[in-house]
Formats: C-alpha cells, sequence, structure tokens
C-alpha cells in the first residue's frame, strides 16, 4: 500500500491513495478545506468497524435496514496528541438479534478490523449498541474479547 501528501497552501494538504482516491486535509483552525488527519483516523475506524458489521450481518442473513457507526474520543493534552479513549457508538436498524449484532462488533474489533487492532496500541476503545433508536450499556474492550473468543 502507498500513499502520499502534497502541501496544497497553508495548512492544506492533498493525499492520494494508491488505489488513486484523493483526500483533503485542512489542519488549519477552522478545517474549511477538509478533516484533520486525526478526524480522518476517526472516520477510518468507523468505516472500517461499518464494513465488518455489515458483512458479517449479511452472511448470518439478519434482516438489518441500517447502520451508522459514530465515534467520540479523547486525545491526549500534550503533543503527541494521540487517542486516549474512544467510544464507538454502533447505530443498527432493523429486526437484528441482539446476539448477531454484538457478536459482529466484537469480531470486528478483535479480529477484522485492522484500524482498531492499530489504535488500541494507544487508547482504549468501548462501544455501545442501539437498536432502533434503544440504547444498549456501553460493552468495555475485555467483554467484547470474551464475547468473540466465546464465538
Amino acid at each position: 500500500m502507498i500513499a502520499s501528501a502534497r502541501w496544497q497552501e497553508n495548512m492544506t494538504f492533498k493525499a492520494l491513495s494508491d488505489s488513486g482516491h484523493t483526500i483533503v486535509f485542512d489542519a488549519d483552525a477552522s478545517h474549511a478545506a477538509g478533516p484533520t488527519p486525526m478526524e480522518a483516523v476517526l472516520m477510518a475506524l468507523c468505516g472500517c468497524t461499518s464494513v465488518d458489521v455489515v458483512s458479517i450481518l449479511k452472511k448470518k442473513r439478519e434482516p438489518f435496514t441500517g447502520l451508522t457507526v459514530s465515534a467520540v474520543a479523547q486525545q491526549a493534552p500534550a503533543p503527541p496528541r494521540v487517542f486516549t479513549k474512544i467510544e464507538l457508538i454502533y447505530r443498527v436498524t432493523g429486526n437484528v438479534s441482539r446476539k448477531a449484532m454484538e457478536d459482529a462488533v466484537a469480531l470486528s474489533k478483535n479480529k477484522y478490523c485492522s484500524v482498531s487492532m492499530m489504535l488500541e496500541k494507544a487508547a482504549e476503545i468501548s462501544f455501545r449498541i442501539e437498536y432502533n433508536g434503544d440504547e444498549v450499556e456501553a460493552v468495555s474492550s475485555s467483554a467484547a474479547k470474551d464475547t468473540a473468543s466465546q464465538g
């Protein structure tokens, strides 16, 4: 995998992936032209785990109608401002069994999501799942590992 970032002007950079896709990063205080690199990392985490969960739910033939994954992160107060805590919120709609959804999230977090695996080296990642708008308790990293090892 190859990527590059080229300075455009001020604190704006155009990044190019090996597959030909571009992202504009804007490290200026306004972030008017695009996300900061750290915002993009958080977005990548949401995207990576979403892909896994949708794939797993489809394989299990679960009748979900939608999935949104959002993240709330805390960063270290001084440089390097790495993420120290991340909470993922999975909002699923449709008639999905709780066990299937919990298993899919745990498998993503503990086995398939490369972004999650990298970020867990510096940050504690927890998650919670909302089914059709109903909130469920947060699940810690260790509980997710236990669920994944049982499945």
